[in-house]
């Protein structure tokens, strides 16, 4: 088969936000890498993201899920985000795939309590702001792979 956005690829494989960003078991409809986060408290680990396409790409919006555990408000346990630019009602055709990702990063590095997932971790951002940050980093430590060298 031949690749349905091989530009697509070259320029999310170019961005410094990601590392390894490549096809999953040679299927071009789902992409694996490493998020690179800029700020704590999750800059001290590095993200394993998958980036999954319809067949009806770019129609239909690609679907973006963490391997990699993290406590996040927009993150649940099973890895699924809560990502408005990628929902039926917002996804535009002409959106790339790199977009996506640097939509994702920047929600990872700026929490957003609005997008929640987990209403328990959004609650202690806001009220205990010192108290989730403290069990973010700790988390990151225990769960995040290492970040590659620049």
């Amino acid at each position: 088969l031949p690749h349905p956005f091989p530009q697509e690829l070259e320029e999310a494989r170019r961005w410094e936000g990601a590392r390894d960003v490549q096809p999953l078991d040679g299927n071009v409809r789902r992409w694996g890498g490493l998020l690179l986060p800029n700020n704590p408290p999750y800059n001290t680990g590095a993200f394993r993201f998958e980036l999954t396409f319809s067949p009806d790409h770019p129609l239909e919006p690609p679907c973006a899920t963490l391997r990699t555990p993290i406590y996040h408000p927009s993150v649940d346990l099973e890895g699924r985000v809560c990502q408005p630019l990628t929902t039926h009602g917002h996804w535009e055709p002409a959106t790339r795939a790199i977009q996506v990702l640097q939509d994702l990063l920047l929600q990872l590095d700026s929490p957003d309590p609005r997008r929640l997932l987990r209403p328990d971790v959004a609650r202690e951002l806001q009220e205990r702001p010192e108290e989730f940050r403290r069990r973010a980093e700790e988390h990151t430590r225990l769960h995040a792979e290492p970040r590659p060298d620049p």
